[in-house]
């Protein structure tokens, strides 16, 4: 029997918005995401930095100069010659120009870890504009995964896969076969990756941020989420110009807790894998290494679920997240960790069918209560008219019910009574 208690699942199949019309931007019941437009977000940021006295100079570097101390002192540009740096930000991607390069910094290489290191994208067209999905779909192929990003106007599509598994035809082939009709005439665009990250992100006078800094392959989408971090934390310890080195080791250490972090769980999602059907998926949890911490967790989680301490450092995934994975993997059904559910603390049968219920009643009025997902998208955009400062659902009744109103009751289908529940005609899992 399904039962889904969040609202999440039902929201992205019956495409549905996250929040009601006319609510405030980032409003927010349940957790969810925005998908930008980089290329319109960069013209955005520039509007936004140039009319603030930023000055923009669209340019190629030539070359990079060092100082006696080791400093990076002058960039050499293609049309703008010579200039002066006090402090630079390599965002030069995976070529890591300045850090890699020119100032020498390490790179970390963490394909012993991960197994994908290319990526092919495709865009699409909608199979049906009027209706968008509110979800992400990442799905499992023979040697990785893929990803399906409904935006406005288009799907963007891509494939994750080890190029010691696959060849970028065989990959091309599989990717294809998996779009179906919606991929016919088009070529992918193949990515290769560098996942690892530098050894230190604040070499002397430069900071790397971004792909230049490092990358962890995106089955969480984490790139975005570190480029923010780096720049909050870059905004706290901002130097002055002898750079002390108190501000920068502590910025480091910080931003390496970042990556531990982020490769610390997506490692697990391999590791807890249970294909055979491909030399890759085998490979991928038998042959490739976890951080000591990960394996030190997971001997523990064989006795236990996930805890708040056992996650030393989460700024994203935090042990609720681990608990999730570990438990929608199904781990403890399938041997790992024997007898840990005999060992669990029960639930009296009507507490948990009371809570239940009460949750599905819940989700049933918020599923009401959404707009579909094009509609909302076209408010965002500003192409529907101006609503109420508060949603429709406001406008149209009282939030809070006047006297002798009865509230129309919400009819939950499939809803098992207490009575099928005690004689075993339904039943209710906590797994």
């Amino acid at each position: 029997m399904e039962i889904a208690i969040s609202p999440h699942d039902d929201l992205g199949r019956m495409c549905k918005g996250a929040r009601e019309l006319g609510q405030p931007e980032f409003k927010q019941r349940f957790g969810y995401a925005y998908h930008l437009d980089a290329v319109k977000f960069a013209g955005m940021l520039t509007k936004v930095c140039t009319k603030r006295g930023v000055e923009h100079i669209r340019d190629e570097v030539q070359s990079v100069e060092l100082d006696e101390a080791g400093n990076v002192s002058h960039l050499m540009l293609e049309r703008g010659g010579r200039h002066d740096i006090e402090m630079v930000i390599d965002c030069t991607g995976f070529r890591g120009l300045i850090i890699n390069q020119a100032l020498g910094e390490p790179f970390m290489d963490y394909s012993d870890y991960l197994p994908n290191d290319r990526a092919m994208a495709l865009q699409i067209e909608h199979p049906d504009p009027d209706k968008i999905e509110s979800l992400t779909r990442s799905t499992a192929l023979g040697a990785g995964w893929t990803w399906r990003v409904p935006l406005y106007n288009r799907v963007g599509t891509g494939y994750v896969f080890s190029s010691a598994h696959r060849t970028d035809d065989q990959a091309a082939d599989e990717y294809m076969a998996w779009l179906g009709d919606s991929g016919k005439g088009l070529t992918p665009r193949v990515i290769p990756m560098r996942i690892g990250r530098m050894r230190n992100a604040w070499v002397k006078n430069c900071l790397a941020i971004g792909l230049s800094g490092g990358f962890i392959e995106p089955l969480e989408s984490t790139a975005i989420h570190m480029i923010d971090h780096a720049v909050r934390w870059f905004a706290d310890h901002l130097p002055t110009r002898d750079i002390a080195p108190a501000l920068r080791n502590r910025y480091n250490r910080q931003m390496n807790k970042l990556y531990d972090e982020v490769l610390d769980f997506i490692c697990l999602h391999y590791r807890l894998g249970n294909r055979t059907d491909d030399p890759y998926w085998i490979d991928a949890r038998t042959q490739m290494k976890i951080p000591d911490r990960l394996a030190e967790n997971l001997e523990l989680w064989q006795h236990r679920l996930p805890v708040e301490h056992d996650i030393e450092f989460a700024t994203l995934f935090d042990y609720r997240v681990y608990q999730a994975v570990l438990l929608g993997k199904q781990v403890y059904d399938t041997g790992y960790g024997e007898g840990i559910r005999d060992r669990l603390r029960p639930l009296k049968k009507p507490i948990w069918f009371q809570y239940w219920k009460e949750a599905k009643t819940d989700l049933a009025q918020v599923l009401k209560s959404m707009p579909d997902h094009k509609t909302l998208l076209r408010d965002i955009r500003g192409e529907l008219p101006k609503q109420p400062a508060f949603g429709m659902a406001a406008a149209m009744k009282p939030t809070v019910a006047m006297p002798g109103d009865v509230p129309a009751p919400v009819v939950v289908q499939n809803m098992p009574n207490l009575a099928e529940i005690q004689s075993g005609a339904k039943d209710l899992q906590l797994f």
